[in-house]
């Protein structure tokens, strides 16, 4: 973990702070339809007014590849940001630079807020551009990155701001990056991790990186298909990457090396037919029907993780153990969460969960609040996970 300064460590009274949000949320008709990351953002907006600091803040919104796209203006956010801030006028410059946005920031006073235009209707946004970056740090004296979600990103507004303006992280970076801390770079032991998704393809990085660092890695999802599959078993109709066998078996040798301990379905919930009620069965492992499918693993597997959970101090958990959005092939998922997050609530575990399906799985099992930390980055957390430097934390190091 890299030493960072935090907004603590800054004199920021009757400046301007630009602050690099993920105000990336989803929009339907011109409505924010979840405002999760706009609600998790407001505590550092509120900090830094009661430093009484001038807080711009900055944003991506959509792919607009450098092109001004109407659709992907950051206009919808300007209500539920204002919210948020519990009621607080949120002032908005239809660009994030130019005379426009500096005749904006610069009458604004302490304690203001303003929100600039979607970064990304610039190229010089994703292509981490000098020129574009200045323009940007002209609007402020000091720059606080408060989007772990975008730091694996070396875009302008997440890296290259924080080399030409003092820096910190916000209270929401800080928060993500203590809790990753405690779960991969100084954990309690025993660790656990469970990893779930469709294609070990997709997971490669992680997974090579987690047997490495954690005691215990529980493998499932689609994923799990091709894992047994490696090991000769006939997994019927199911999901599997069969070309991913060679790789499979090499993790598996690299966990006996690593002394970590993996666990895969013992029985499964087999079905015909991918769809809601789908008629299902639990057969054993060994016993899947030549003309079914797994959509979930069975309950004697997910009894097997929760009791070596009991034995745990610290979890990692990213993506779902079955097909959790169609019923009733949520089971699994649900009774190991709910099981995880009442070890959490006892205090015998840590857990830490991210991506954007595993947050999807814990909301649907009831337990997205009882979980230590749920983080809402997809590709930041993954990369994270896989032991990648992200350069905009990198670029906040002290």
């Amino acid at each position: 973990m890299p030493d960072f300064k935090t907004i603590d460590d800054l004199d920021v009274n009757g400046k301007r702070v630009l602050v690099r949000a993920d105000l990336n949320v989803p929009v339907r008709n011109g409505v924010v339809t979840d405002t999760t990351r706009i609600d998790r953002s407001a505590q550092t907006i509120k900090d830094l007014m009661e430093k009484g600091a001038c807080v711009v803040i900055m944003s991506h919104f959509g792919r607009p590849k450098g092109q001004r796209v109407p659709d992907m203006s950051l206009q919808p956010v300007l209500e539920p940001l204002s919210k948020a801030l519990g009621g607080v006028p949120v002032a908005f410059a239809d660009d994030c630079i130019g005379a426009g946005a500096e005749t904006l920031v610069n009458g604004l006073a302490p304690g203001d807020v303003a929100l600039l235009e979607n970064v990304r209707f610039h190229a010089g946004e994703e292509k981490n551009d000098p020129d574009f970056a200045r323009k940007l740090a002209e609007l402020g004296d000091v720059y606080v990155n408060d989007a772990f979600s975008s730091a694996h990103r070396a875009h302008a507004s997440t890296e290259y701001l924080a080399q030409v303006l003092p820096s910190a992280a916000g209270r929401l970076m800080e928060a993500e990056l203590e809790a990753l801390g405690k779960a991969l770079e100084s954990p309690a032991r025993p660790l656990a991790a469970i990893v779930g998704g469709a294609k070990v393809s997709s997971k490669l990085d992680l997974l090579g990186n987690m047997v490495a660092k954690v005691d215990m890695l529980v493998i499932g999802g689609g994923m799990a298909n091709t894992f047994l599959f490696a090991q000769g078993v006939e997994i019927g109709a199911s999901l599997c990457e069969k070309d991913m066998a060679d790789t499979a078996r090499a993790i598996l040798e690299k966990a006996k090396v690593e002394n970590c301990e993996i666990i895969l379905p013992v029985d499964a919930v087999v079905a015909s037919e991918f769809k809601d009620g789908a008629a299902n069965e639990t057969v054993d492992i060994n016993a899947v029907p030549a003309d079914k499918m797994i959509l979930d693993v069975g309950s004697m597997s997910a009894q097997t993780v929760i009791q070596k959970l009991a034995g745990c101090k610290t979890l990692v958990w990213n993506g779902p153990m079955g097909a959790f959005e169609i019923k009733p092939f949520d089971a699994a998922t649900n009774a190991v969460a709910q099981a995880a997050a009442k070890m959490t609530n006892e205090g015998t575990l840590l857990t830490v969960a991210g991506g954007g399906d595993t947050v999807s799985a814990l909301a649907n099992a009831g337990v997205v609040d009882q979980f230590s930390y749920v983080s809402t980055a997809g590709g930041a957390f993954l990369e994270w996970l896989e032991g990648k430097v992200l350069p905009g934390v990198a670029a906040l190091k002290d």
